[in-house]
């Protein structure tokens, strides 16, 4: 068996073996690879377990049966207290598409959260840019929908103080809509954090 290294066009720089015993078999020296590129082979859930994983610490048991253990769930919570709202969104959102029990809505509605805190990011960094500027009127509408999912839950759920959750979010929306959408109330130094307890 012969390895000859060669180029691929769509990455630059990587090595590639091919090897000829027969048939052209290809191979990737893995150590030749970024991690983003390593990431890009690998499918959506694979790149949260390997989150979950990394936040966690410990192995992604995806079966665990206990939500408030889920590694998924616990994962939201943390990427949410370091402001990664998208992580903790897409974190979750694993979670709630393989669940079939009343809690796809109490997902949805911490999803739905986390979505409307990603609009007031995005407007806080963002705020003269022609998409972004215009984040507040979609944050109200996520943080409405989230508010009317979770509210049922209340007033606690899976180690989650609902209630106060669900009055975080009104209040957001409420101060969003006084100031008739001008005013993000959204910032590093204040956001919000959960507590599971």
């Amino acid at each position: 068996m012969v390895a000859r290294p060669s180029l691929l066009p769509e990455f630059t720089g990587l090595s590639q073996a091919v090897f000829s015993h027969g048939n052209a078999v290809e191979c990737w020296f893995a150590h030749s690879l970024s991690c983003h590129q390593i990431k890009l082979s690998m499918n959506k859930g694979e790149r949260i377990s390997q989150l979950a994983a990394e936040l966690g610490g410990d192995d992604v048991d995806p079966g665990q049966t206990d939500v408030a253990k889920h590694p998924f769930y616990r994962a939201f919570f943390r990427c949410w207290n370091e402001q990664r709202y998208y992580e903790a969104h897409d974190v979750l959102e694993q979670l709630w598409l393989k669940t079939d029990s009343s809690d796809a809505d109490f997902f949805k509605g911490l999803i739905q959260a986390a979505g409307a805190f990603v609009h007031l990011q995005k407007r806080f960094e963002h705020p003269s840019h022609q998409k972004h500027s215009r984040r507040l009127p979609p944050a109200v509408r996520l943080f409405r929908l989230a508010e009317r999912n979770l509210s049922r839950f209340g007033p606690r759920r899976h180690g989650l103080d609902v209630t106060a959750l669900c009055q975080l979010l009104r209040a957001f929306a409420d101060r969003i809509v006084a100031s008739d959408y001008k005013t993000n109330p959204w910032s590093p130094e204040t956001a919000p954090k959960l507590k599971l307890g």
